[in-house]
């Protein structure tokens, strides 16, 4: 059983009225049915599906930096939309306290996911520096979880000429060992941030990183990457400064709709224990823009959440249209679900991977789906 008190040790509550500036949520609003940590204690984490977790940390991204309000920011913009996903429950366990140290705020957080990742809990952090997702990492790796990771990124945060952790942070959580990263997908990188050789070295361990303009052309190409992944990392550098206003380091990225896109092929993911949204600011926003956005982001998880429980287990064959296809001398069964038209492709091992319309295309043409051949090299 899950120690909850031991939980609470860590968490300082919210107040609802002080997020809806004593104005009350109106009927119908998340900020009425989220079930939260205040001052009369824990809310029944056994019921919630979905747990969300505020940390302002931000000492990993300058030295003197303050324990940010960016959590609370998020949430009177969240909490005031409308809940339309009745079948998802939803509990808030306020803000994780300030560590003494960065590395007492690492603890701490690996404590409280790891807790809630033993009871099978969609964990949704609303984060200061970037470099908190290898704590949220550091919870998988002490159940000695083999995961896939995604991090939606403009930057490849392996820096090691940076003495800011949220600029190096990646390589200890790839190259750590034991390490228990099985896959990771970096997803959005803006190629004139990146050194050629990184996506070299990236490309050599086999991990798969993916230019944001080619993902801007074919977005759905997404959806089967996320639904493989048990950890997601977004970073708010990956959003379009038009609609992230306190990203000032690139006018380019990610436009609202695409970043809602993702989050809602992220909710789809049957594997997804843990995500993590990081770098807001709220000091550098314009009119909430930027938490609005980051608000609307989760909406979209929810409903990708929703959406993903219509899905029923591969065994169930009626549910599902089989293509049997060959192609270079390969023969191999594609399925599409009748009830989300989601893809599988089965390997030669005749284990079966997430894949996409694309893929099962290629393959009809007798071409082999380039997603085929990456995992081939990774078995």
């Amino acid at each position: 059983m899950t120690d909850y008190l031991k939980i609470s040790d860590f968490l300082s509550p919210v107040s609802k009225s002080e997020i809806s500036l004593d104005q009350g949520f109106k009927d119908g609003q998340i900020g009425k049915v989220i079930d939260v940590f205040d001052e009369d204690g824990l809310p029944n984490i056994e019921n919630a599906d979905i747990i969300f977790i505020g940390c302002g940390e931000q000492r990993g991204s300058g030295f003197q930096m303050n324990y940010g309000n960016g959590p609370d920011a998020i949430r009177k913009e969240f909490y005031s939309l409308y809940f339309w996903h009745q079948d998802i429950r939803l509990a808030d366990l306020g803000n994780l306290r300030q560590g003494e140290d960065l590395k007492d705020t690492y603890a701490a957080l690996k404590t409280v996911i790891g807790e809630l990742l033993n009871v099978n809990k969609l964990v949704v952090l609303l984060g200061g520096s970037h470099d908190l997702s290898l704590a949220t990492y550091y919870a998988f790796e002490e159940k000695k979880s083999f995961i896939e990771v995604s991090n939606i990124d403009a930057l490849i945060d392996i820096n090691m000429d940076s003495d800011y952790r949220s600029d190096n942070f990646l390589m200890e959580m790839l190259t750590k060992e034991p390490n228990f990263v099985r896959h990771y997908n970096h997803i959005g990188f803006q190629s004139y941030y990146v050194h050629p050789r990184m996506l070299e070295t990236m490309d050599k361990l086999r991990f798969d990183c993916f230019r944001l303009g080619t993902i801007k052309e074919n977005i759905e190409e997404m959806e089967p990457v996320l639904r493989g992944s048990h950890l997601l990392s977004f970073d708010i550098s990956a959003l379009a400064f038009s609609c992230a206003p306190i990203n000032t380091n690139s006018p380019n990225g990610f436009n609202g709709e695409e970043a809602c896109a993702l989050m809602r092929y992220a909710g789809m993911s049957p594997n997804m224990g843990a995500i993590g949204i990081y770098g807001y600011n709220p000091e550098k926003d314009q009119h909430n823009l930027t938490a609005k956005e980051i608000s609307q982001m989760i909406w979209y998880l929810l409903d990708g959440r929703s959406r993903g429980r219509k899905e029923v287990d591969l065994n169930e064959k009626t549910s599902f249209n089989e293509y049997q296809i060959a192609f270079a001398e390969v023969n191999t069964i594609f399925l599409q679900s009748k009830k989300t038209g989601r893809w599988w492709m089965q390997l030669p091992d005749k284990k079966f991977i997430a894949c996409s319309y694309k893929d099962y295309f290629q393959a009809s043409h007798n071409e082999i789906p380039e997603r085929w051949l990456r995992a081939q090299e990774r078995s």
